[in-house]
């Protein structure tokens, strides 16, 4: 049975990626033999997935400077809805596998980038602002740590004006961090293969985050045939907008993208100009303030309570009150400071009652 609430998440996601959406996408059987599948094969939308054709913008620091920023786009080939597997977990020191079964068959989303970008730290700041786009739009809350958000990441190495090469997939990146160091090491050791004679395999790694490495896993589908076929008990799945909804139908009875498309909250690119726009902040801190849940949020409970200006609240909240919490291990919720109190300090500090090193001090 299709869950209504996947496909509206798909098409969300879509809009805000600038995608196409189809307003008629097909279901497909995916066969493979693996643990993690114990039907055999995956249901995914291979022929005509939900969206295609969109990009997603992202900025990047030059030279790890946050006031010099750079702002790049990758190309989305497509969003499909996809049937998520078991999890298989390796336990080394017993030499065997266990496999978890609790999310299999549950609706997952993917989204696939075309090959745009060069390095790790691309891929990162790319991932970073595609999990902030879709923990806004609520299609999900993206917690890389709980699964929430896995990155598949192909990598092949060229020369300049050459095709690409044979590529590799490192499977199943559950960080940011790891994302931009399993993507370099693994260009590195493509690099340095090749310089020796050697030869790519098209293989599935993985990335071992205590070595720092990328591992064999098994062989791709250069070897292996999945034998796609069309899935026989979901129909097409049909989309509406304003002019094709039937007359006798509401968003409620069916998918309305037009209605979708209404409500459709700012986006986080969107979410910054206005901070800065409004309150006069540098764009940087407008990124530093996005980057951490709730602490725009926070900033802005902070300036509707105090006599301070803004430009000097961002650097209380980004110098003092964040580091603070990082040095804890606190996150923006979990502040033993309240915007009020925050507030409160600083008007204190602005009516020259308090001086700057007491008011750190509290």
């Amino acid at each position: 049975v299709l869950n209504r609430r996947c496909v509206e998440a798909a098409v969300m996601t879509g809009m805000a990626l600038n995608c196409h959406i189809n307003k008629k996408s097909l279901f497909d059987r995916k066969h493979y033999f693996y643990a993690d599948l114990p039907a055999g094969y995956q249901i995914t939308q291979q022929r005509v997935p939900i969206a295609v054709n969109g990009s997603l913008s992202y900025s990047l620091c030059i030279d790890n400077k946050m006031s010099q920023m750079v702002t790049k786009t990758v190309r989305i080939k497509q969003i499909q809805l996809e049937q998520d597997s078991g999890k298989s977990l390796h336990d080394d020191t017993r030499s065997q596998t266990l496999v978890d079964l609790n999310r299999a068959g549950v609706g997952l989303m993917e989204l696939v980038m075309e090959p745009d970008m060069c390095c790790g730290e691309e891929a990162a700041a790319a991932v970073r602002e595609l999990q902030l786009i879709l923990q806004t739009l609520g299609s999900s809350q993206a917690v890389m740590a709980e699964g929430q958000l896995r990155v598949d990441a192909n990598v092949s190495v060229h020369h300049p004006g050459e095709p690409y090469g044979v590529r590799t997939e490192v499977k199943n990146i559950n960080s940011i961090r790891f994302l931009a160091k399993a993507i370099d090491y693994e260009i590195q050791r493509q690099i340095e293969e090749l310089g020796n004679g050697g030869t790519i395999l098209n293989e599935t790694r993985a990335f071992d985050s205590k070595l720092g490495c990328t591992v064999p896993m098994r062989d791709k589908e250069g070897k292996q045939d999945y034998r796609f076929m069309p899935e026989p008990n979901l129909p097409p799945l049909i989309l509406y907008d304003a002019k094709s909804l039937p007359a006798n139908m509401s968003h409620q009875q069916v998918i309305n993208i037009d209605w979708i498309h209404e409500r459709l909250p700012d986006l986080p690119s969107v979410k910054r100009e206005k901070l800065v726009e409004q309150y006069g902040i540098l764009p940087e801190h407008s990124f530093t303030l996005l980057n951490e849940d709730g602490l725009a949020e926070f900033f802005e409970s902070v300036v509707k309570q105090t006599q301070m200006k803004p430009k000097k609240v961002i650097g209380w909240i980004l110098n003092d009150l964040l580091s603070y919490l990082k040095q804890h291990s606190l996150t923006v919720k979990e502040s033993p400071v309240s915007s009020f109190l925050l507030a409160d300090l600083l008007n204190l500090l602005e009516k020259k009652e308090i001086s700057s090193t007491a008011a750190k001090q509290v």
